[in-house]
């Protein structure tokens, strides 16, 4: 259940970023204007996105926080004309306002890098049938990428995905809505994320369905020394592998070729004479 709309997960779901924010790290500035961020979203959904992500506040490591007013400024008028056009929209926000406004304009997921530990969030989205990705993060976007330390980084981050699943269903919200994504690149090292995209299976076997997000983020630029525009083939991999390794959502900004990417692999998964 994703609000009004309901996905099959026989294949992996692809979500199409679009961040309404002049800092992100990729396209920040790019789809700042609602109306430019309309047709890109449509443009993604065109290139085969089951779903599209919406950002009003950036929180790439160093960034800084935005007033409520102008997220919602940012984040609204985008999200009303696609709602209207049945596509659907995740918004990815960790104030209450915002998701609270959020549900009322139709939204179909809630995806909050705080994991609903904001006043009143679990009780906000209880209350209504959208879905809810829940994220690990180690410390806040501003300081989260200094010397981040884990015992055990698949343990740890494992734990606490489902500590607040656990939350959230005491809240009365069914398993069925609850994603949950490892957060790679939040307090986290190189080493660190690529051991939890190896140990992927870790979070599957929980039973929620598990969201991956590495498309064009740091890491993959200091293996490749490519800048974050030029991470296509470093991106396919990493979502590749997060498929293979049982991810049923994966977010990312380069739709068309994710797309094919997965045609390939489901094509040669089910390919017998």
């Amino acid at each position: 259940m994703c609000g009004v709309h309901e996905f099959s997960l026989a294949r992996p779901l692809i979500m199409g970023i679009v961040n309404v924010t002049p800092d992100s790290f990729s396209d920040g500035g790019k789809f700042l204007r609602p109306d430019r961020a309309i047709l890109q979203a449509r443009q993604l959904i065109g290139e085969g996105a089951d779903l599209i992500d919406i950002g009003g506040e950036s929180t790439r490591p160093g960034a800084a926080a935005v007033s409520l007013q102008e997220e919602l400024d940012r984040v609204m008028p985008v999200l009303v004309a696609l709602a209207r056009e049945n596509v659907p929209v995740s918004v990815d926000t960790q104030k209450t306002e915002v998701m609270q406004e959020a549900i009322k304009q139709g939204v179909a997921m809630i995806n909050d890098v705080n994991a609903l530990q904001a006043s009143g969030a679990v009780e906000i989205c209880a209350a209504s049938t959208v879905a809810l990705c829940l994220m690990h993060k180690q410390g806040a976007p501003r300081s989260m990428q200094q010397a981040p330390e884990y015992q055990n980084v698949v343990t740890e981050v494992r734990d606490f995905l489902l500590i607040r699943a656990d939350v959230c269903r005491t809240a009365g919200i069914k398993s069925e809505r609850i994603v949950i994504d490892p957060g790679f690149g939040f307090g986290k090292t190189t080493a660190h994320n690529f051991v939890l995209l190896r140990e992927l299976n870790v979070l599957v076997q929980s039973g929620y369905t598990v969201l991956a997000g590495f498309s064009r983020k740091s890491s993959l630029g200091l293996i490749t020394g490519r800048t974050a525009n030029d991470r296509l083939a470093a991106s396919l991999a990493t979502a590749l592998i997060a498929m293979q390794h049982g991810a049923k959502i994966i977010r990312v900004h380069d739709v068309k070729e994710t797309v094919d990417m997965m045609k390939i692999w489901l094509a040669a998964a089910n390919a017998h004479l």
